[in-house]
């Protein structure tokens, strides 16, 4: 069997494409210097192991033995795992999206030996393909002129969206920008936007806070119909729990069937605080079983999490999780309720003949219409459920993604922490302490940098800024539930080194990328939030949150000069800028509650079943800790609570009913 350089990679997409006759190389030197001496463009194939037109393309093409031959003869091809290095996949995305006004994956992006990206696209049909390559081929023959100027013209642009960060303006009204942005709002399914539809837990996250502070009754009943009507649709696995990546339609009801670990993490967190504020058990129900999914689906042996199921399984998307109508009637028999609430028909309800299960209403409302008692009708859906995961646990499973990502592993962290604050389980704190602790143990570095990836006990590449702030995000979680000293002095310490790394003091912004790494024909940023936080914007509420504990002016400084810069962009588009929206938005309204004395665990179990947006508690249950904000709090023989805000506090409360 043929085999190329990707074989000797750990990344499970690469190694998808370790036996194509195309003489793939992974990024890096060896590659980039070939091109040079041989004077050929460089191909940049870009795609992620779960990513169901890359498998389309692979095998329409990339499989081809006359296309690879093309694509060795003129071209040196390298192949890059967009999770791995999401640094060189922001540089040919832009190019692509400037040349084409779309971008997305597979993303193919032709350049120059020196890196510059002269031409590009997504997915290409086999015959399109052969046609591409055997046109920018001839040109570099005999039309380089055009090939530079194009490369001139494309890098200026890519280096010009290097800073996208408006001046300073007026402090804008968040909360008034959110209401106006309404039209961005599907008042009728829920979501943002027609199909199709991402979940977007950012921005639903800043309609959650904003609406819960002002206690507007239309921006959370927005957030409310978006979170029933996933939970109840075709885009939350509904046997198996755990959410799918997008749906294709405006009403959450034919997945893309793709399972990420950063969607998941990110709803664990987002249901969790609407748990807090509703008190609604579907909200409850749906933390424990995406959480119980990460654990069957995507956790190693040592706690770790993996990256991503694909939505593919035996060649076909969606197999694994779609039923024909005798699968269905032979597990459970004629179940009328069953069959009718999850829309199950005999022709099937989608492609092919084939069920997806969808709910469309709550339980507890089919119930109601169908005059059933609530109780026994979820006692009968449930087992109907169980019946057929047990059966589907038979079936040939999606493939899997196993690397180890540190941001994405940070983001589950984070949604573990939310999820025991909210239900007080102790195995989602557990889950959460023991992927931390293996979790630096592997991506630390002695030189105090961190790893992006880790798999089969090899982890490499430098951490990017993601990995770090989502780390000292995580860490912060993590202590605001144990209040162990130990996860702040690591938050601090990563932070000190991300300045001293990524921050620019004279543009005053975070680079994406290290100024000690590998340099690119770019240095990015990353300052808007999509399916995945800003990396910029979860920094300055980093360094707003680290400043509130140990009273540090440099990262308030920092912070603040971050926020006010993102002033005009939340201010015009405060769901694509969410995290900026809402620190611009908390900027007055932060506080800090303190718990010290040997009932600390106890109180602060009690006060964070509460969502109390821009509050950080610090707590002890005696006199040892050093952080700056417990300093002269502690009264032997009782536990006292304090709020703050500003260095200042008011007089403290012995009882957590006593806190307003």
């Amino acid at each position: 069997m043929h085999s190329n350089s990707l074989i000797n990679e750990t990344s499970p997409y690469l190694l998808q494409h370790a036996h194509n006759p195309v003489n793939w190389y992974p990024w890096g030197d060896e590659a980039l210097q070939k091109a040079i001496d041989e004077n050929k463009l460089i191909l940049i194939s870009i795609g992620y192991s779960a990513c169901h037109w890359c498998h389309v393309m692979e095998h329409e093409s990339f499989e081809d033995e006359a296309v690879a031959q093309i694509m060795n003869k003129h071209f040196i091809c390298i192949k890059v795992d967009r999770e791995e290095r999401p640094d060189v996949d922001k540089i040919y995305m832009e190019a692509v999206q400037m040349l084409t006004g779309q971008g997305g994956w597979p993303l193919n992006c032709f350049a120059l030996p020196d890196g510059r990206p002269v031409w590009g696209g997504t997915y290409f049909p086999k015959r399109q393909w052969q046609q591409v390559l055997q046109q920018l081929a001839e040109l570099n023959h005999s039309g380089k002129d055009k090939l530079l100027e194009q490369a001139e013209a494309l890098t200026k642009g890519i280096q010009r969206l290097e800073m996208p960060l408006a001046e300073e303006a007026k402090t804008p009204d968040i909360y008034q920008s959110l209401v106006n942005a309404h039209n961005r709002f599907d008042k009728q399914f829920g979501g943002f936007g027609k199909a199709p539809k991402f979940p977007m837990p950012v921005a639903l996250n800043l309609i959650h806070q904003i609406g819960d502070l002002k206690k507007d009754k239309e921006l959370l009943s927005f957030l409310h119909l978006t979170l029933d009507r996933m939970a109840s649709g075709g885009i939350y696995d509904q046997a198996g729990g755990g959410f799918a990546r997008y749906s294709v339609d405006e009403r959450w009801f034919a997945p893309h069937f793709e399972k990420m670990l950063y969607d998941n993490a990110q709803l664990v967190s987002l249901y969790s605080n609407a748990y807090k504020t509703s008190g609604d058990t579907l909200y409850k129900r749906i933390v424990n079983e995406t959480i119980q999914s990460v654990k069957q689906e995507l956790t190693s042996s040592d706690g770790l999490f993996y990256s991503a199921l694909d939505a593919d399984s035996e060649g076909e998307e969606g197999q694994f999780y779609i039923w024909n109508y005798d699968d269905l009637t032979n597990i459970l028999g004629e179940d009328e309720h069953f069959f009718k609430y999850f829309n199950i028909t005999e022709n099937g309800n989608w492609e092919m003949g084939k069920n997806i299960l969808h709910g469309g209403i709550t339980r507890n409302s089919y119930a109601s219409l169908n005059q059933l008692e609530p109780a026994s009708f979820n006692d009968q859906i449930n087992k109907g459920l169980e019946k057929l995961y047990q059966h589907r646990k038979k079936r040939i499973r999606p493939g899997l993604d196993d690397k180890t990502l540190t941001s994405w592993n940070a983001l589950m962290i984070k949604g573990l922490c939310d999820a025991y604050q909210a239900l007080g389980d102790a195995d989602h704190l557990k889950m959460g302490q023991e992927a931390m602790k293996k979790l630096l143990d592997r991506v630390q570095q002695k030189n105090g940098n961190l790893f992006r990836t880790t798999k089969n006990g090899i982890s490499k590449i430098d951490a990017f800024l993601d990995d770090y702030a989502f780390m000292i995000e995580a860490l912060m979680a993590l202590y605001e539930v144990t209040f162990d000293d130990a996860y702040l002095s690591k938050a601090r310490e990563l932070t000190d080194f991300t300045i001293k790394e990524f921050y620019n003091s004279t543009a005053q912004v975070f680079y994406y990328t290290q100024k000690s790494g590998e340099q690119l024909i770019a240095r990015k940023t990353d300052v808007q939030d999509n399916v995945i936080p800003s990396s910029v914007g979860t920094m300055a509420n980093n360094l707003i949150r680290l400043h509130q504990l140990f009273h540090l002016p440099e990262y308030e400084a920092i912070a603040n000069q971050l926020i006010s810069k993102m002033y005009q962009l939340a201010g015009e588009h405060p769901t694509y800028y969410a995290q900026s929206a809402l620190l611009t938005f908390l900027q007055s309204r932060r506080q800090e509650i303190v718990i010290v004395g040997k009932d600390a665990h106890d109180y602060r179990a009690k006060l964070q079943k509460q969502m109390r947006p821009g509050v950080i508690y610090a707590g002890s249950k005696n006199n040892q800790s050093t952080i700056e904000v417990l300093k002269n709090r502690y009264k032997e023989g009782t536990t006292l609570i304090y709020q703050c805000k500003n260095k200042s506090c008011q007089l403290p409360v012995d009882n957590p009913e006593l806190l307003p």
